[in-house]
């Protein structure tokens, strides 16, 4: 399992760790950057095994609307800024459940397409609730702060494969 994203910009190599991806990020959504990283582990190698990708001809697509995974990407790819990072709620898979559902990336590289979603058991229902429960409560905002970082360190611990896979 590498510990970094690596791509290329002008043929030249860079690698993002997640804890770069924090500092670009900053405290909010661990969890996200998470998510963006592994799905990033998972779909970069498959879009070019040979060769990481060049950075600014990856786009992606996806129903996840955090700003922790918008700012991973942007990071590595630069997406945002140049118009290649879409949120588009139309990706939601409702049959997947409540849960699930908005936890599906399409990312776009000279011309090949990669889907994945995420595999069930990696986000905790409780999580979903709260961080969609208008009004929280201090005690509730902790509690939610403390599972946006346990997320993270378990998804963290875990081959990219583990936690994702094609769809």
């Amino acid at each position: 399992m590498t510990n970094a994203i690596d791509v290329l910009e002008d043929g030249k190599l860079l690698s993002y760790t997640y804890a770069e991806l924090m500092h670009y990020h900053g405290f909010g959504y661990p969890g996200g950057v998470a998510h963006a990283f592994k799905v990033m582990q998972l779909a970069l190698p498959l879009l070019s095994a040979d060769n990481p990708p060049e950075r600014r001809e990856i786009s992606i697509r996806t129903a996840f609307r955090g700003p922790g995974g918008r700012d991973a990407f942007e990071m590595v790819t630069r997406g945002l800024t140049e118009g290649r990072y879409t949120v588009d709620h139309g990706m939601e898979k409702p049959e997947r459940g409540e849960i699930l559902a908005r936890y599906v990336f399409e990312l776009t590289y000279r011309g090949k397409t990669v889907t994945v979603q995420l595999k069930e058991g990696h986000v905790r229902e409780e999580f979903i609730s709260v961080s969609r429960k208008p009004d929280r409560t201090p005690a509730e905002e902790e509690r939610l702060v403390w599972l946006k970082q346990e997320m993270a360190d378990r998804l963290l611990a875990l081959p990219a494969a583990e936690v994702y896979e094609v769809a």
